[in-house]
Parts: structure tokens; sequence; C-alpha cells
């Protein structure tokens, strides 16, 4: 299992229970070399890092409290107890108020598949200053050789005139809806990790949208067959050939790949302003490859 970019936490397992910690924070993080947004994210990062469990696990994530207001963890698409949701002013779950903690604890009780996390108090100003990241369920015994996650956001930097990336740090604006980066696992293209791989191999990509708009996601030279949707297998008959796949925000898809055509080859969203950055010339945001290494 690999997140290009961005680390991982496993917890530490004692008695019985897989311990995880996240510390909500402002967080200074680089887009691209030299560009830089002043956000919020966990654990210093934006996105925050990537959740790995099992099924049947239990779990006990303390969520920590750095931000300079209240804030909550929604386990998006998990199956929990309702005092575990996050989803302030609805639910019983309590806002963590700046300085203090709350211990979220289930039991993973889904299926091996894709899910997400991110904030859901003030959700609007707070996710799109960068509060989320991926949860995954991982098949203890998984045949597929490469296992990647991809995380789609989008911000709207300050202060930068259009078709222009100055080196600098930006402020976002999270009530704008004028996006001009956009990035997969907090990265722009051309400084977004390749997928590896080599010929005859399968790869799993994990595609999760934490942000505003949808995001058509194409691959060149290769089809794939979508396995999950929503963190939930698919029957036989619902998994057909594609090349494109479109995330509306908070979906979740994994699809799976064989590596039958040796290369380079660019994946992508085919928004055309989405692979840009602030709508620059050339190739940029929401991009990446999938790349053979032999």
């Amino acid at each position: 299992m690999h997140t290009p970019d961005q680390q991982q936490l496993y917890g530490e397992k004692k008695d019985g229970i897989k311990y995880f910690e996240l510390t909500a924070e402002p967080v200074r993080k680089e887009l691209l070399n030299g560009v830089f947004i002043e956000g919020w994210g966990y654990n210093g990062s934006i996105p925050g890092p990537t959740i790995i469990v099992n099924p049947g696990d239990q779990v006990n994530i303390r969520v920590n409290n750095e931000l300079p207001e209240s804030t909550s963890v929604h386990w998006h698409g998990l199956d929990i107890p309702v005092e575990m949701d996050g989803s302030v002013n609805l639910q019983p779950s309590p806002k963590i108020k700046p300085g203090q903690y709350y211990d979220y604890r289930f039991t993973v009780m889904n299926a091996p598949g894709t899910h997400m996390y991110h904030s859901h108090y003030n959700s609007m100003k707070q996710q799109m200053m960068g509060l989320g990241g991926g949860f995954i369920i991982k098949e203890e015994n998984d045949p597929v050789e490469h296992d990647y996650f991809l995380l789609l956001q989008e911000f709207a930097l300050k202060d930068l005139e259009h078709g222009s990336v100055e080196k600098g740090t930006y402020e976002i604006n999270p009530h704008s809806h004028a996006f001009n980066f956009y990035t997969i696992n907090g990265r722009c293209f051309p400084d977004v990790s390749p997928m590896e791989t080599e010929e005859g191999e399968k790869v799993r990509i994990r595609l999760g949208s934490i942000g505003h708009s949808p995001h058509p996601m194409h691959i060149h030279g290769h089809q794939f067959e979508v396995e999950n949707q929503d963190g939930n297998p698919l029957p036989d008959a619902m998994k057909m050939k594609r090349n494109s796949v479109t995330l509306s925000p908070g979906e979740t898809f994994d699809l799976i790949v064989d590596a039958n055509n040796p290369g380079e080859w660019p994946f992508h969203c085919h928004t055309p302003h989405h692979m840009s950055n602030n709508h620059a010339e050339g190739h940029g945001g929401m991009m990446t490859s999938l790349k053979y290494i032999k």
C-alpha cells in the first residue's frame, strides 16, 4: 500500500486495539517547487496521513485540536456508532475545542475498500482549508502487486495574478469557488510522484475526492475495471472496462489496471482547467502517471 508524496499510519497495537493519533493544526504545505499554502491539515500535512486498517480491527483514533477554532472528524463511509461519527450539532459526538482532544473508538465493520476522513464542524471552511485524509480498509492477503491511493483536492490561493506561478507562500480563501490549484495527495504536476509498475503486474488505483468539484479521471493507453465504489465491492455484472471515471465530492473508487502496455502514461482529471497551475501554460494540476520501470 502506497500513498505517493504522503505518510501512512498503521497504528500501534496494544491489548487488541490499534491506536492512532491525529493532530489538526495550521500547516504550511508545498504544492509545487517554491509554491506554498498556509492551510489546515493533520500531523503537519495536507492532506492528512492515510490511515490503514484491516477488517475487524478495533481502533482508537485520538484527534488533538491545535487549530484556533473547534473541529471534529467524520469517518466517511464507515459503519460506526453514532457517538463516533463526528457530525457535530446533529449527533452526540462532541466538538473538539482548541487545546483539547477526543478519542474516536470503533470496530472496523466494513469490507475492504477505500474511505476517507474529514472535518464535519464548520465543514465548508475547514475542508477547503485542507482538513481531510484517506482511510483504507486493506485485505490482509491482497494479491494485487501495487496499491496506490490518490486523494483529490482543490484550493483557491489569494494574491496570485491569473496565469502566473510565482514562488512564495499564499493564504487560502476557503469561501471562493475560483480555484486555481488542483492537487493529488497535496501536490501539483509536475511535482507529483508517479505510480510505478512493471509489465504484467496488476495495479490498484484508489481514488478519493474531498473537495468541491467533480473530477473525471482518465488514464491513457489502458483500460481499467472498477472494483469498488464508495468502499463497497461491485458485483461482477457492473465491473465494465472503462478508461475514465468521474468522482463527485465525497466519492471513492477502486480501479484495477492490467499493466500490459509499457511506457509512461498520463492519469489526470479531464477538466481542462484542472490540468493547469493557476491557468498557466503547460501541464499541471491534477495529473500524475502510470510509469513502467522495466
